[in-house]
């Protein structure tokens, strides 16, 4: 092989594992309420979650996840695999795990982490545990991985969610004994005074979802959630937008930027919701947009215009 040749291959090579999350960052763990890096050092995961991979499963592609680490700089995605609703896990097992695990593949190859979210508003504990049983018996050697084991409880108390909780973490750290796992809070994942006053004990690299859209979820969210990181509760904003929690209406500039601001000061890292083209404001891309990404400006809507603009100034 001609060596300017090979030696350019390998400066793109070098140059291409840097641009790598992963790569740099190697396994997460949580000390105090932070989460670090490999190297001791706290790190800060953001990015954007794909919506509801039973309502919008065309975006769940490799191109999708090439396009949101490379051009708009996210560090992690999250796979919102839907369960109760048509199409769902429940209903449509095979392709639901298909879903998912391409996203997981493509993350994998791209270097950055990948939140396997089991995305629901109810418990359904041997489904869930099944399901995770696989994900983690397949890619638990891969440090890409985060387990979120229920995405926002809605109806049920901080026990039940707690009790199934030590349930699903119990099943992977009988497999994976490191990677972060993520765990829900009661309505809808705004009540994080709950698990501040009784955690989760006898785990280790655990953290706490916060969920909000700025256009509801106003200061009160950010003091109670201050309470609890001041209690010792390491937190993961794991969903957020800055419409109401309708998912729709007009932006909140002013409280949006102030949660980022908030977030940036705490080093809490924080995901938005979704990479979707349904008929809402926080559904980021146009009717337009491909499903393998390359998405120019005319397939954005303004949430997904200012998501990456976001993205673009954190994870340079």
């Amino acid at each position: 092989m001609n060596k300017r040749f090979t030696f350019f291959l390998l400066l793109f090579l070098a140059s291409f594992a840097e641009a790598q999350p992963v790569a740099i960052h190697g396994p997460l763990h949580v000390k105090g309420t932070k989460l670090m890096d490999e190297h001791h050092e706290p790190f800060v995961l953001n990015g954007m979650s794909f919506g509801w991979s039973c309502f919008q499963p065309r975006f769940y592609t490799a191109g999708a996840v090439q396009e949101l680490h490379r051009q708009w700089n996210c560090n992690v995605v999250r796979a919102a695999m839907g369960i109760e609703p048509q199409k769902g896990y429940l209903k449509n097992t095979d392709d639901s795990k298909k879903l998912i695990k391409t996203v997981i593949d493509a993350a994998i190859r791209e270097g950055i982490y990948v939140i396997v979210d089991w995305h629901s508003h109810n418990i359904q504990l041997e489904e869930a545990r099944a399901f995770f049983k696989e994900i983690a018996r397949n890619y638990h050697q891969y440090p890409n991985i985060i387990y979120e084991i229920l995405n926002e409880p809605d109806e049920e108390s901080w026990p039940e969610v707690k009790a199934y909780a030590i349930e699903i973490i119990t099943t992977i750290r009988a497999i994976d004994s490191t990677n972060i796992i993520l765990v829900g809070s009661p309505h809808w994942d705004q009540d994080i005074h709950l698990p501040a006053a009784d955690p989760i004990k006898g785990f280790s690299n655990l953290m706490y979802t916060l969920h909000f859209y700025a256009g509801t979820h106003k200061k009160w969210l950010r003091d109670r959630t201050d309470s609890a990181l001041a209690s010792g509760l390491p937190i993961f904003v794991s969903e957020s937008a800055g419409m109401t929690a309708t998912g729709d209406g007009k932006i909140d500039h002013e409280e949006w930027a102030a949660y980022i601001r908030w977030m940036e000061e705490r080093k809490i890292s924080w995901v938005t919701w979704s990479v979707s083209d349904k008929e809402e404001s926080c559904s980021v891309l146009r009717k337009s947009a491909s499903s393998n990404g390359n998405w120019a400006d005319h397939d954005l809507k303004e949430s997904g215009i200012l998501t990456r603009k976001y993205l673009k100034s954190k994870n340079k």
